[in-house]
C-alpha cells in the first residue's frame, strides 16, 4: 500500500510541475529549483541523475539546494542529460 501512496504522490506531483510549468516564467525562481523541476519531470531520481553525469547523489542535491556551484563541464552534461539548455537550467531571469 506504501508503494502505491508513493506513486500516487509521484504522479500528482509530475502533474502539478506540468499544469504550473506555463507560470514559472513569470516568476524567479532559483536556478537549483529549475533543475529539480526538469530532473522530475524526467523521471529521475537524484541518484539516477548522478550516474549518468559521473558525480555522486549528494553533489546534485547540494547543486538543487544551491550549496555547491558546478562546473560549466558538469552543467553541460547535465543539461545535455535533462534535455534543457545551460540557460534554462541555470540562468537567473530578473523580472523586475
Amino acid at each position: 500500500m506504501a508503494y502505491k501512496s508513493a506513486w500516487n504522490y509521484k504522479v500528482f506531483f509530475i502533474i502539478i510541475i506540468i499544469y504550473f510549468r506555463q507560470y514559472l516564467i513569470y516568476f524567479r525562481i532559483m536556478p537549483n529549483m529549475k533543475m529539480k523541476l526538469a530532473r522530475v519531470e524526467k523521471n529521475l531520481s537524484q541518484q539516477q541523475l548522478a550516474e549518468r553525469v559521473g558525480v555522486t547523489r549528494q553533489t546534485i542535491g547540494l547543486i538543487e539546494k544551491g550549496k555547491y556551484n558546478p562546473t560549466l563541464k558538469l552543467c553541460l552534461k547535465i543539461a545535455h542529460t535533462l534535455d534543457r539548455s545551460i540557460d534554462q537550467l541555470f540562468w537567473e531571469t530578473n523580472h523586475d
